[in-house]
């Protein structure tokens, strides 16, 4: 009678790539940058036509729906999202840029409809103070972006000369150097369009557009 040896001599070997199956390759992660950005992207556009003159000076407040409805909440959306996953420097941009934004419209409708109290003759120094204060903060976040790929800090350093030059024309009354500024929101748009390529490149498979050597290791 015979008997069935189950020594390990005798069982079959089977190469391990054989019985060990593929792990399926992750998902890209979540990327709150495939709201911000085009939210982003939308009001400066608008907001870069107005300061070129593409509507008359006396429609301010062209780009305000824009502004509000898409780019302020949106980015308020993708801040609340990023802070979800985790990116805290991401959400951190994305609501100061919402405040931005969102604090812009209120300035607008606030001196059209004088709803602060503030007579014409203080109307340009609220305008200067409103600016002033947000090159002070995106200074901050221009200088806070020097170890990051260096798209990241051309982006804010174009808002802040942007912002220089929209103060310069608002203090002079010069609708030319307002037409500067304007020109310059549009190339931080051309920017942000980049940036988001890249996110939604790495988003649907692709590999990342190269963004430049962070100036500061």
């Amino acid at each position: 009678m015979t008997t069935l040896d189950a020594s390990a001599e005798s069982v079959p070997r089977v190469p391990a790539q054989h019985t060990a199956e593929a792990a399926p390759e992750a998902p890209p992660a979540a990327d709150p940058m495939m709201v911000g950005l085009p939210s982003f992207i939308v009001g400066s556009v608008a907001l870069g036509l107005v300061l070129i003159g593409y509507v008359p000076a006396t429609a301010v407040g062209a780009s305000l729906a824009v502004i509000i409805a898409a780019t302020g909440l949106g980015l308020l959306i993708a801040a609340v999202w990023a802070a979800a996953v985790g990116q805290s420097a991401v959400a951190g941009v994305f609501a100061i840029f919402s405040g931005f934004w969102l604090s812009y419209a209120l300035l607008v409708l606030g001196l059209t409809h004088n709803w602060f109290g503030i007579d014409a003759a203080a109307a340009v120094d609220t305008q200067a103070l409103f600016l002033i204060s947000w090159l002070v903060i995106v200074g901050m976040l221009t200088l806070s972006t020097l170890r990051l790929p260096v798209a990241y800090t051309l982006l804010f350093a174009l808002i802040e000369v942007a912002l220089v030059f929209v103060l310069i024309g608002t203090l002079n009354g010069s609708a030319g150097i307002l037409q500067v500024g304007g020109y310059i929101v549009l190339v931080f748009a051309a920017v942000g369009v980049y940036l988001f390529f890249n996110s939604a490149s790495t988003a649907t498979g692709g590999g990342a557009l190269p963004l430049g050597p962070p100036l500061m290791h």
